[in-house]
């Protein structure tokens, strides 16, 4: 993480907060481990998506190495407005997390919402919000650490079985601070079920606090009737923006310009190859049939993947 803070002193783009409040649904790239590197950022920010996410951080590493700072984390000045998400389980970690990016970003994120068993064995993710007043201390502590105005403090959560409990939750969170709050429409143990858009649209109505609505959102249609159906302030799309990163520009399927900015912008970067590659698998799949897609995913090298799509979409470099 070397970049120069100067190149941002110049602000050029809204701040999440002047998006939020704004007249139009924000679109949103979700944090997805692995998946919502700098490469992609860009690619999707070319197809208006409003505002991106990094993947999640783990704050105690990130804080104590250099290394894992340079490893977790690139952006460059036109990777604007970022959201950088954290996962942290005490009150310092995310108010230092907060210091070091705050120069190189717009908001940091407390991750709430992640359900996998490690994260929550280690006091992570979703198992904070059923910790409330640990909760509040962390958005405190970070709020009251950073003294700039336009840098946020959000929190990205996961709803309760009783949603009055989640209602309760984030009106707590509003009087602790917080400048916004996303919701995932499911409950840690629901994995595919329906988002339940009912909450999100209840806890909207309770709370006076931009919200952003997470779940299911696979098109700009959802994008479109969610907001209506919710009232939120934006829209945050994870698996339906990996599989089509055009959607937010009114792309049903993902266009082949959107492909071959994907090369342009990931190779010169020297991606690693099984993510480059795992990218394309996402993007083309409902541009291939069955047998296609076989031959496609077994690719092992990137002059194999740049052939394919040179003979079968005449594109590549």
């Amino acid at each position: 993480m070397d970049a120069d803070s100067s190149l941002y002193a110049e602000r050029t783009w809204k701040t999440p907060l002047q998006l939020l409040t704004g007249d139009t649904t924000v679109k949103i790239c979700a944090p997805m481990v692995r998946y919502s590197k700098l490469p992609f950022r860009q690619l999707v920010r070319k197809y208006q998506c409003d505002l991106a996410f990094t993947p999640m951080i783990i704050s105690d590493s990130f804080i104590r190495s250099v290394k894992a700072r340079d490893s977790e984390f690139t952006t460059c000045a036109e990777d604007r407005p970022l959201i950088v998400q954290f996962a942290a389980n005490n009150p310092q970690d995310l108010a230092n997390a907060a210091e070091i990016i705050s120069p190189f970003s717009d908001g940091i994120d407390l991750n709430c919402g992640c359900p996998q068993r490690w994260a929550m064995a280690e006091g992570y993710g979703a198992c904070l919000i059923d910790k409330p007043q640990l909760l509040y201390d962390i958005v405190h502590e970070t709020k009251s650490r950073i003294q700039n105005p336009d840098f946020t403090v959000s929190v990205k959560m996961r709803i309760h079985s009783d949603i009055r409990t989640t209602v309760d939750l984030c009106q707590k969170l509003e009087k602790t601070g917080v400048s916004w709050i996303t919701v995932h429409g499911r409950t840690k143990d629901q994995h595919h079920q329906p988002a339940n858009v009912d909450a999100i649209r209840l806890i909207k109505e309770n709370v006076n606090i931009p919200v952003v609505a997470n779940g299911d959102i696979k098109s700009l249609d959802d994008v479109t009737r969610v907001a209506k159906e919710t009232g939120v302030n934006g829209v945050m799309s994870a698996r339906g923006i990996l599989g089509n990163p055009a959607m937010f520009a009114g792309y049903n399927i993902t266009p082949l310009q959107c492909v071959q900015d994907w090369l342009d912008i990931s190779l010169p970067l020297g991606m690693p190859f099984p993510l480059f590659h795992h990218h394309l698998i996402d993007m083309l799949e409902k541009s291939l049939c069955r047998s296609e897609r076989r031959v496609f995913n077994t690719l092992s090298s990137t002059s194999s993947v740049i052939d394919y799509l040179r003979e079968n979409f005449q594109i590549g470099t």
